[in-house]
């Protein structure tokens, strides 16, 4: 017959009673709100999976386990309003995180505001969500640039590589845009910077002299020809074509473009997200794109590659937009100030929020400081980018280059 010492009965109650401890210790939660139909939200949440299992591999956070709760707002405003709610009462979540579209955004704030619970959102771009949000939400981080940011970056970019480029020339741009409030946006926005070069002011004062646009019907709304936009922008000749839709005009703007003949010497989309096989259509050679990282940035940026690496390992694919690296900076970002603080208490964690450095994998330092309306912005400008053999590749940045722009389009 077996016998068991005292000594060892005691060693199995200790061992069961930390146990139980360890059982009992509540998690930290993230609370996320993301289209999970759309390869911006999929792939962001993706990412964000990717950074609380690295957390949680290196022991978690104050010795505490992370959580990430995941709610699809389904692209619809009362869906993502009624999400919020639900992390907050059913799953008493800490932090809120995610998002994409502007027009889900705006709906949710009036929740975010009876909560204020911190904050940290990468998507929504429309000063329109930033004016919803108010100057006095100490509580509310915003990842994104705002519309009025993209636009200014794109100006400086234009500038440089015209600067460095003289055989570029960027007087005359046009733009085609889908018709409801993104596009509607980012047209109001580039009518503005085009008043103020007129004025010999703003980032396009040293080379925009000419500017038109129309709108069209997005795909994703029942649309899809756009032959009409594209023949009115051919006969303004731009130097500088861009459009402004969604992911499921990508292709079908491009091959209408060439049917009709139109080949501007600078052709850009400027989706929130691109489909994931675009780079494979041979379409896509030429074509410059906005945003805020690119695959290609593994091959300047360690953090880059990590993220890159890990993401292929966890989930068996590549992240194909930079709502995958912006989703991974989304819960680091906050694990950094959490180790920074050394606490969840609000005020404190809200000053280490606003003053540490993240190098993130989107290829740039993270770091807050006020926009034009909110205390807390973090990025501020985009890249541009080029698909070039099928690879899409930074121009602009110089110093995140991958690649020279190739130009002119289609020739």
């Amino acid at each position: 017959m077996m016998r068991i010492s005292m000594l060892t009965v005691l060693a199995l109650v200790l061992t069961l009673a930390l146990s139980s401890a360890a059982l009992a210790i509540e998690p930290i939660r993230f609370g996320a709100v993301n289209p999970l139909g759309d390869i911006t939200g999929e792939q962001a949440t993706r990412a964000m999976e990717l950074a609380v299992k690295e957390i949680n591999e290196a022991g978690g956070l104050l010795g505490r386990p992370v959580e990430l709760i995941v709610i699809d707002d389904e692209m619809r405003p009362e869906v993502g309003a009624a999400a919020i709610d639900l992390l907050a009462t059913v799953h008493n979540v800490d932090f809120f995180v995610g998002g994409m579209a502007s027009g889900v955004h705006l709906a949710q704030v009036p929740a975010l505001k009876k909560y204020e619970k911190i904050t940290v959102w990468i998507g929504a771009a429309s000063h329109q969500v930033e004016l919803a949000v108010g100057p006095d939400a100490d509580w509310y981080f915003h990842l994104h640039p705002w519309d009025y940011q993209q636009g200014a970056s794109y100006g400086q970019g234009w500038t440089e590589i015209a600067q460095a480029h003289p055989e570029i020339e960027i007087k005359r741009i046009f733009l085609a845009y889908e018709e409801g409030a993104f596009g509607t946006d980012s047209y109001l926005a580039y009518q503005a910077l085009h008043e103020q070069a007129k004025q010999g002011e703003g980032p396009y004062a040293q080379i925009l002299t000419d500017f038109a646009g129309a709108s069209f019907t997005s795909a994703l709304l029942g649309g899809g020809d756009y032959r009409a936009v594209l023949r009115q922008a051919m006969a303004f000749n731009p130097d500088l074509f861009i459009w402004a839709g969604y992911d499921a005009d990508a292709v079908p703007i491009v091959a209408q473009a060439m049917e009709i003949g139109f080949e501007p010497p600078l052709f850009v989309g400027a989706p929130p997200g691109w489909p994931a096989d675009f780079g494979k259509n041979p379409l896509s050679d030429g074509v410059i794109l906005y945003g805020m990282w690119a695959p290609a940035l593994k091959e300047v940026s360690p953090v880059a590659k990590h993220f890159w690496d890990a993401y292929i390992e966890m989930h068996g694919h590549e992240p194909a937009t930079y709502f995958a690296p912006l989703g991974y900076t989304n819960i680091m970002f906050i694990a950094e100030a959490i180790k920074a603080a050394g606490t969840l208490e609000k005020e404190a964690l809200i000053e280490a929020l606003r003053t540490i450095e993240y190098e993130s994998p989107i290829g740039a330092v993270l770091k807050i400081s006020p926009s034009n309306v909110i205390s807390n912005q973090g990025f501020t400008s985009q890249k541009i980018l080029q698909y070039i053999d099928g690879e899409q590749h930074v121009i602009w940045p110089f110093e995140y280059a991958t690649a020279q722009i190739k130009y002119p389009f289609g020739r």
